[in-house]
Parts: C-alpha cells; structure tokens; sequence
C-alpha cells in the first residue's frame, strides 16, 4: 500500500567543501575552514527533512557562491512537489542567509527558518532585548530589522546560551561577554522557542551528509574531468534516494533508521542457497541466520511492487 501524499513539506539546505588533492577541473580555491588556500568543489543539496529524500543536488566549484544556485535548486525542488501541497517550509544554515533567496521565498509564498550572519548592527540589538529564559541557561527574543539591500525588515530570533567552560562546538556560535547568540530570520510565526526547535530538527541533514560522504563514498574525486565528476555527484545522490526509499518502502519499521553498512550486513552480505525441492526453485537461508523471517517480508514487500 502506497503512502499517502503529504501536504506539506520541509526542505533543508545544505553545502558541503570537498577538498580536492590534485588538478582537477574546476577545482578552486575557496571557503575551506578544514584545509585553508586548497582548492575544493562544493556540493549543494536540497534534502526532504521528514523523509530524507534529496530533491536537489548541484555541483559547484570551490569558489562559488551559493545564492544563486539555490534559487534554481528550489525552483527545480518545488516543480516536483505534487498537487496535494499546501505549505513549504524551508531550513538553511547560514551559507543561505541571503536577501534574494528570502525574496525568492517571499514570492512563492514559502515559510522559511535561516541562520543570520551576525553584524554589526545585529550585534548592537542584543544589548536593548528583553530575554525570557526557557530552560536553565537559555534565553530567548526577538526583533525587527531590516538589513541592508533588504526590501523588507524580518523577524529575528535571538537564542542566548551561557558559554560553558568548555566551548567546544559552540565555538562556530557568536560569543559576547560569556555568552553564545545564535540568530535567525524567519517569516514564521511560531514562538521564539519553538522555531529554535524546529531548526534544529535539521540536524539529521548533517547525518545524510556523513552518510553520503563514509558510504556512498560521496568525498570521493574519480576524475580529472569535470563532467566525469558531475556524473558521480549524482550517481551517488541517485544511490542514495534508491536505498532510502528502499527502506522506507520495503523494510519494517524498526530497521527503517539503519545505515547502510548494517542494511548491507544484515541483508545485501548473508549466504544462501538456491535450491529445487519437486523442481520449485527455493531460496534456502542459513539456520543460524537471525533475521529470516524479516528477510522474507522483506521479500514479500518487495513483490507488492513488482507484481
């Protein structure tokens, strides 16, 4: 039995630098915080943040800008969303914190959460805020502002944390006298902590990139041509989406959240036998094998679709 479709959707950004070791093609230098002056491509993705379905790929040199990638990414993105959709929501880290992408989503009337870079006069706002703390050390506001080049003010919401004694990840957030701020722009109209709860459900988009990057071998650079390269880029986000809807689709639900080196040890990697008991072919598995029985639902679920 078919999913029924959604009516809403959640798309989530995502940019990823792959350091390239050799004189590839369209390999420049840009934005590396990991390998500072090599030269790198730079995928971008676009990814269904209930399902973890790629909608999107594009991929871009080093050096390239993202903005006006995305724009085309979440035109494509949207062109394929059936009929049943009644509301976009959009998450993106700060890479897309852009005001003709915000316009963009303005004009197809998308609901959109994204990191602010922190400037100067954002910075100034945080001293006149009314905080109210939601949890031990955490506070949250918001304002009004318009950025510069902006055509219209936003709304910002301001996430205030105490900075721990060891900052470790929070070293990327905005520190200011023993705090870390983290701002975002949004057109949502969900209280302040809410909105920082739903962007950070946008974490499983970094576990989508892990995956792609230690399994599907996406870091991967196979050629010194470009086209080459662009083919592989979406041969492996192709993979991906057939192993993912795969599970979602065929597998039950407890192994739905599995990566693929267990899917694969679990069921791609277990010996059997085909064998003709009365001239009927027979696929015989191992006795110690402990997921007969899910294999062969598996199975089953898999013929609902062929047949």
């Amino acid at each position: 039995m078919k999913p029924a479709p959604p009516s809403s959707v959640i798309f989530d950004l995502d940019t990823k630098v792959l350091t390239v070791y050799g004189q590839q093609e369209e390999a420049r230098v840009g934005y590396n915080p990991k390998k500072r002056g090599r030269p790198s491509y730079q995928p971008l993705l676009c990814f269904e943040g209930k399902t973890g379905d790629i909608w999107e790929g594009v991929y871009l040199s080093g050096d390239i800008h993202p903005a006006p990638h995305t724009i085309d990414l979440l035109e494509r993105s949207i062109l394929k969303l059936p009929s049943g959709i009644r509301e976009i929501r959009i998450r993106g880290d700060s890479a897309f914190y852009d005001h003709t992408i915000v316009e963009f989503l303005q004009e197809v009337s998308a609901f959109y959460a994204i990191v602010a870079r922190i400037t100067k006069p954002i910075q100034h706002c945080f001293g006149g805020l009314r905080y109210e703390e939601v949890s031990p050390g955490v506070w949250v506001s918001e304002f009004e502002y318009k950025p510069w080049r902006w055509k219209t003010a936003q709304r910002f919401i301001v996430v205030r944390r105490l900075l721990p004694e060891n900052p470790s990840w929070q070293l990327s957030l905005f520190q200011m006298r023993g705090y870390t701020y983290q701002v975002m722009v949004t057109n949502l109209s969900l209280k302040p902590l809410n909105l920082w709860r739903f962007y950070n459900q946008r974490a499983t988009g970094e576990l989508i990139i892990r995956e792609l990057l230690e399994a599907y071998s996406l870091g991967k650079i196979p050629s010194r041509d470009w086209a080459s390269n662009q083919a592989y880029f979406h041969l492996v986000l192709f993979a991906y989406n057939l192993i993912n809807w795969f599970k979602r689709l065929c597998l039950p639900a407890g192994w739905q959240h599995l990566n693929l080196q267990t899917i694969r040890n679990r069921l791609f990697s277990v010996p059997g036998q085909l064998i003709r008991p009365q001239g009927r072919p027979t696929l015989s598995l191992p006795n110690s094998y402990p997921y007969s029985k899910t294999f062969m639902q598996i199975l089953r679920n898999i013929n609902k679709f062929v047949y």
